[in-house]
Order: C-alpha cells, then structure tokens, then sequence
C-alpha cells in the first residue's frame, strides 16, 4: 500500500478519490485509517485542504479544490460513469496549484483520470501512474499513458519513496 508507507510527517496534503457509492458507507475512510498514522477526514464543502491530513472523497460526491484552496463537493453528473470522478478533483486542483500538483493514478476500469493527468501535467505538476502490468484493472492508468499524461510509470513499491522526495525540496536529487 502507498499510504501507510508515507513519512507519518509528510509535507503535504493527500486527496484520495475512489468510484465508492452512497451505500458504501465510509468503508474507504475506515480502511486508510486502520492502516495509516496520518490524521484521516472524509474531505466537506469549504473545508481547507490541510497538509499532513488525508482528505478522502464523499461517497456519491464529486470532489473539487477551489482557488483559495477549500474544498467543494457536488452532484453534478457522473463521469466516466463515476462520481466522484478523479478526473473532476485532479482538473479542479490542476488550476489551484499548477506546478506545485503531484498526482497518483492507481487501477481501475475505466479511463477516469486521464484528463485529470492530462491537466495537472498541462499545469506544470507531476503525473505518476501505476504500473498497468501491476494493477488489479489496467484501464485507468493505460488511458493515462496513451493520453502522454505521464512523468513516471512505477510498481506500487516506488510511489511513496518517490512522492517523498517530490516534497522535499532538499531530497529532488535523491529522486528513486
């Protein structure tokens, strides 16, 4: 797993969207809390997106960063037959943070995340993807790379040391 294996003092704040539905009653927010030390939150409507917290997608909410970096969520349509949809948080926090974006797309079956990647490397930002050899539904990070939204391609082993080095300005040159 990525999260556990993060500094338990990482830098910066965590999104996680997952294709969950109203009925899937916080199970997500459960699991990432049972295995991380890092403070969890179900992420609400203009709460501000915190460093050292991971901030996880509403069930049946699309999840947006606004320009003053809060949080807002909505109703609006599905995409990619989701919501929440990754590519609506990753396009949303691509124009609030441009460059200063790392961005994670892991398996799934369908091509959500694409645009998203598309966007934050459009910004400036960093797009890392798994490995589609090594993901449980390849479709997701397959969209990604044909869509050149790509910086790295790595096995899920790599994501938390090369995040790591990502948010720490004195360790870029150790990069994995």
């Amino acid at each position: 797993m990525i999260l556990p294996a993060l500094p338990d003092d990482f830098p910066v704040p965590i999104m996680v969207v997952a294709h969950v539905g109203a009925a899937s009653g916080g199970y997500l927010e459960d699991a990432i809390r049972r295995d991380c030390k890092m403070p969890v939150v179900e992420a609400e409507e203009r709460q501000p997106v915190t460093p050292g917290i991971i901030h996880v997608a509403p069930p049946d909410y699309h999840l947006m960063v606004e320009a003053d970096h809060t949080f807002s969520v909505s109703t609006d349509p599905k995409v990619h037959n989701a919501r929440p949809s990754i590519d609506v948080l990753l396009i949303s926090a691509a124009e609030a943070w441009g460059s200063g974006l790392a961005a994670v797309l892991l398996t799934g079956a369908n091509a959500d995340g694409a645009d998203g990647m598309a966007a934050v490397k459009a910004a400036g930002g960093v797009c890392l993807v798994q490995d589609p050899a090594t993901a449980f539904a390849s479709e997701m990070p397959t969209a990604a790379i044909a869509r050149g939204a790509v910086d790295r391609i790595l096995v899920p082993g790599r994501f938390a040391p090369v995040l790591a080095a990502l948010c720490n300005p004195s360790r870029t040159a150790e990069l994995p």
